[in-house]
């Protein structure tokens, strides 16, 4: 994905600010957990927050949360939803805090969309020493065999490389963490998690979900309209999602890296 392309991507979400906050999935606890080994009180940056899903996982672990996130629909969103928390506009190259203002900075299926050139040095000034950066990622399992035939007939669009257990790994290894200069020396070696995080959906959900995915978003209409339809008739010849709830076997995966 070329710089234009990844903005057009990254900027998709706002028109979709308020289904994106009723079907995202949350963040599996153990995982959130596993980031930031967290203790009462600490002072965690939720980084391109989007509408709180993260924030939410956060704040019920007994974390002090300040939310940073770029687009005004997406930052109404997570006001509205928790008016409690401190949320503020800016970007992962700019962010509003002061130096060594945070013992975390954790991004939820955001650190993709950061150049990590610029935003690096900035996550690594507002971190204190010994600080946690983390990303998570929530994916779909398919080593279940209807959620890998669902991944086939979604197309990447809507379900990517990174949106499975083996491609996050392979997608995420290193390549959102600082790799020269400065800040690539003030950050250790990065290390991966996976945890399970089940969703429970109908298909009338998860396709409204896959809809919220910026692939999907980008789509031509008539594109959009195809993919989706195609993701429902599939869901509805499976004995597994034709009736009612059902279970979306999900993991969420964390890349965790100290800084020095």
């Amino acid at each position: 994905m070329d710089h234009d392309e990844r903005l057009l991507h990254a900027s998709s979400f706002g028109a979709a600010a308020v289904a994106y906050a009723e079907h995202r999935p949350d963040y599996a606890q153990a995982a959130v957990r596993w980031a930031l080994d967290p203790a009462p009180g600490m002072r965690v940056l939720d980084l391109g927050a989007g509408t709180g899903k993260l924030t939410t996982t956060l704040l019920s672990l007994g974390a002090e949360v300040v939310a940073v996130e770029p687009d005004p629909a997406m930052l109404t969103e997570l006001r509205r939803s928790l008016p409690t928390v401190r949320a503020l506009p800016g970007r992962a190259e700019a962010v509003p805090l002061p130096d060594a203002s945070v013992d975390a900075v954790l991004a939820g299926n955001a650190m993709h969309w950061f150049d990590m050139s610029v935003a690096g040095p900035e996550i690594a000034r507002v971190l204190a020493p010994n600080g946690i950066l983390a990303g998570l990622w929530n994916v779909v399992d398919d080593r279940v065999e209807w959620v890998a035939r669902l991944a086939e007939v979604s197309g990447s669009a809507a379900i990517g490389p990174r949106d499975t257990p083996a491609g996050w790994r392979a997608e995420t290894a290193d390549a959102h963490l600082p790799k020269t200069g400065l800040a690539a020396a003030r950050f250790g070696s990065a290390e991966q998690a996976q945890f399970p995080h089940g969703q429970r959906r109908t298909a009338d959900s998860l396709v409204a979900t896959i809809a919220t995915r910026a692939g999907v978003l980008v789509m031509p209409e008539q594109e959009q309209k195809a993919t989706l339809g195609r993701i429902r008739s599939f869901l509805a010849s499976r004995p597994e999602t034709a009736h009612g709830e059902f279970t979306l076997p999900m993991l969420t995966g964390v890349l965790r890296v100290k800084r020095l």
